[in-house]
């Protein structure tokens, strides 16, 4: 990040004022340290972009899935589904396909 460090950031909870946070805990003062908070977070947020991308990338790489094969198709009387195969809808009855007698 171009050397920007949040480390030395500090909120000081005592009566005395110091410059730098090392000056503040070689007192015994009460901080609240939020820099190394903020160091953190920004860190985490890189990583997690990073493989964000990555995960991302591997998803592009990876084949679709291949279709399931059609097995069943709908009666055009009652709506219902039906085996592709069969030649009378086993709901309405009404035939579907001439069978041919040889």
């Amino acid at each position: 990040m171009g050397n920007v460090d949040f480390a030395n950031l500090f909120i000081n909870l005592s009566s005395g004022k110091y410059a730098a946070l090392t000056d503040a805990q070689a007192a015994g003062a009460v901080t609240i340290n939020y820099g190394a908070f903020l160091n953190t977070i920004v860190d985490f947020l890189i990583v997690a972009f990073v493989i964000f991308l990555l995960v991302r990338q591997v998803n592009k790489l990876q084949k679709p899935a291949e279709a399931a094969p059609i097995t069943t198709e709908e009666c055009p009387y009652c709506i219902t589904a039906i085996p592709v195969k069969a030649s009378r809808c086993p709901h309405c009855t009404s035939q579907l396909k001439i069978e041919l007698q040889t």
